[in-house]
């Protein structure tokens, strides 16, 4: 066994002293014990007894035991779960507080049996989580405990975790589970578990927290093909933030504008995004899910872009006559949008023909009033008494849908003179015989000549 004595007289507050004991490396369970003593006649502690476990050399942590007061000789266990083939160093340190008196630490003895106060702990695996996820620790120890005891999850350069629940299944055998909340990169490390008990303290191996951050596509989608109503894309997600493996991939899309949205899941490099509006801009990104709970990325970076126009899909409906005049006609039709022009960008013309000094002529006018509830356009300079066809035309830059034709007369009006020159007049005794041509532009039926 070892032994260490520290006088504290005439020290001043913060000096160490280290008893360290030679590296061990152990396949079976086993026990460490040992007494310790700290006293002063002044009744103020000499200083803190502090224990470490040091892990392959690695770093020293936090204590794992400590104690400032005890009048007598008391004795304590170390339950040191470290198994082959990993080796660990046991240190004593003793922290002076300036006031004298004694500390010591006597019969320190590595014992080949279980210890009999303080239960020992199973292997504790390594624990895989994503980030924001709940990381738990299951600590399954052989032996007892009691409400006494207190059971933490200790964290090396990170924080301790506290106990979450505890299962005992009878004398010899219970679980602590740990949570370690949120995870994030930040709490990524190493963390064993802890039980200090009336009798000592038990001390498991260290198995490492991975937090894993879900994998992000660096580059937005690429475009390949675009249609009224579709969009072939390459989803372009081989460079990613975060991390993989990669066990699934789904385009996200959405409108512009509005609130509408999709996923589809996708199991290609490429995928064709169907049943879309025309003429729409969409903004569309990739997810990417690695495994675990939680383990789906945030969207990649969007690509926005717009499908084509369609073919409209009919023509004008509902042509109808709101007036005739002898020289205007002025028309309506049923109002339609989007549904009908299939394109935000379209214009419709109104076409009419009729005969006049014996020729067609075949006009076409723009219509402003498309947005209308009540849409109705005049078509004026026409000739009266004259039949005229009129039809409407729906463009856009994909095509163009007609309506029926309409065919109308235009009113009669006031006929020209009769050619003064056409006027001949013969002479008889009693009567003048008078004879002319019709008037250049009848305007309709002449019902009536006046001499």
């Amino acid at each position: 066994g070892s032994f260490m004595l520290v006088n504290t007289s005439g020290r001043f507050a913060g000096q160490k002293a280290h008893l360290l004991l030679p590296h061990l490396k152990e396949n079976d369970t086993h026990c460490i014990d040992f007494h310790y003593y700290v006293s002063s006649k002044s009744g103020s502690s000499p200083g803190t007894l502090n224990i470490y476990v040091k892990v392959n050399d690695g770093p020293i942590g936090n204590p794992v035991w400590n104690t400032s007061i005890s009048a007598t000789w008391n004795r304590a266990e170390l339950a040191i779960s470290t198994f082959w083939p990993n080796f660990y160093q046991v240190v004593f340190e003793v922290v002076t507080s300036g006031h004298p008196g004694y500390v010591a630490i006597d019969e320190v003895k590595v014992l080949g049996h279980p210890c009999t106060k303080t239960p020992h702990f199973l292997r504790l695996q390594s624990v895989e989580v994503n980030a924001g996820q709940f990381a738990t620790f299951q600590c399954t120890a052989n032996g007892g405990t009691d409400s006494g005891d207190r059971l933490w999850l200790q964290g090396i350069y990170v924080r301790d975790a506290p106990l979450k629940d505890i299962k005992v299944f009878n004398f010899r055998r219970f679980v602590a589970l740990f949570s370690v909340v949120n995870a994030t990169k930040r709490d990524a490390g190493n963390y064993r578990c802890m039980i200090r008990t009336e009798g000592g303290v038990g001390v498991s191996n260290y198995a490492e927290l991975i937090v894993k951050e879900p994998p992000v596509p660096i580059a937005p989608p690429q475009l390949s093909s675009v249609g009224a109503t579709y969009l072939w894309i390459q989803l372009n997600a081989n460079s990613i933030n975060g991390d993989g493996p990669i066990i699934q991939r789904e385009v996200e899309y959405r409108t512009s504008s509005g609130s509408w949205y999709d996923i589809q899941p996708v199991d290609s490099t490429s995928y064709k995004i169907g049943h879309l509006d025309p003429d729409t801009e969409y903004e569309i990104s990739v997810l990417l899910t690695r495994p675990g709970e939680g383990g789906t990325g945030s969207p990649g970076p969007a690509l926005k872009t717009r499908t084509k126009c369609a073919d409209p899909m009919r023509g004008p409906r509902k042509l109808e006559v709101v007036e005739i005049k002898s020289r205007q006609i002025t028309i309506c039709w049923e109002p339609f949008g989007y549904n009908v022009t299939r394109c935000h960008r379209y214009n419709l013309t109104i076409h009419y023909r009729y005969q006049a000094g014996g020729q067609e002529q075949v006009r076409e006018e723009v219509s402003w009033d498309t947005e209308s509830s009540h849409p109705q356009h005049t078509i004026t300079n026409l000739s009266p008494y004259t039949n005229v066809s009129i039809k409407l035309v729906l463009m856009n830059p994909e095509g163009r849908k007609e309506s029926q034709e309409l065919v109308v007369q235009t009113d009669e009006d006031v006929p020209s003179a009769v050619p003064l020159e056409s006027i001949q007049g013969s002479t008889f005794e009693e009567k003048i015989f008078l004879q002319w041509r019709e008037p250049a532009q009848t305007y309709g039926v002449i019902t009536l000549y006046e001499v």
